[in-house]
């Protein structure tokens, strides 16, 4: 139960943390968070646990959280300054997710001091950064396709359904769509018919990656209405909501 009950302050801490990074620095906190986002999730995501609920144990990787916010700084921008914003958002996280990999590949080619500590280290980096190909083809892939189809299906639901208080569809609508999308692609480029991972497994990681990816949706909806909120006196480009 342990990990139920700290995932849940583990999903509070990184939407506050969304909420401070906006309230104190803008529009620019929030391209800062989509940057720092890309390269936390990918390091989170090497680490496994188990979720105990309902008598049922799911194994889960971490990472979904952070991901998550991706999708939550995107909407966010799409709906107070426009798509335009919301694109730039996603080539941004896009140009991020790949510089830091290929510098990180290239660190690891250095040869470390030949001592205990230094050797260990170099293993540590390794394990974090040294990404296999199909999954690091796989985290390109599905945050490429699944951010600009998030940010367009965001903009069409903001013209269906303009309302104030229709920001739940618009959010929630375009994310169920794209995080779909986006599990879809990782888990067929990174898995599917590697070894090990049969029909059976394939399917489990992709509906219980899915699934906890829209909860975390879910439960940020109240920080995007909080985000929405905000007003900056200096700030001169205006919402488009």
């Amino acid at each position: 139960m342990f990990n139920l009950w700290f995932g849940a302050i583990f999903m509070l801490v990184h939407f506050s943390f969304f909420l401070i990074s906006y309230r104190f620095f803008g529009r620019i906190g929030i391209y800062a968070w989509i940057g720092m986002a890309t390269v936390l999730a990918n390091i989170q995501v090497v680490k496994t646990v188990d979720i105990h609920a309902f008598g049922v144990v799911i194994a889960i990787t971490l990472g979904n959280t952070m991901y998550g916010t991706i999708y939550l700084a995107s909407d966010l921008l799409n709906e107070k300054y426009g798509e335009k914003a919301a694109k730039k958002a996603v080539w941004f996280g896009f140009f991020t997710l790949i510089a830091s990999t290929i510098i990180m590949q290239m660190a690891l080619q250095f040869n470390p001091h030949n001592e205990p500590f230094p050797l260990e280290v170099q293993g540590a980096m390794e394990t974090l950064f040294g990404l296999l190909p199909r999954i690091a083809l796989g985290s390109l892939c599905a945050y490429f396709v699944s951010q600009f189809l998030d940010v367009k299906i965001y903009s069409l639901l903001k013209r269906l359904f303009p309302a104030h208080n229709q920001l739940w569809i618009r959010n929630n609508g375009s994310t169920m769509v794209s995080q779909l999308v986006d599990t879809l692609i990782f888990c067929t480029i990174a898995f599917a018919g590697a070894p090990g991972y049969g029909s059976k497994l394939w399917l489990s990681i992709f509906l219980s990656t899915y699934v906890i990816k829209f909860i975390v949706s879910l439960c940020s909806t109240p920080f995007l209405y909080a985000a929405r909120n905000f007003t900056f006196t200096n700030d001169k480009e205006a919402a488009n909501s």
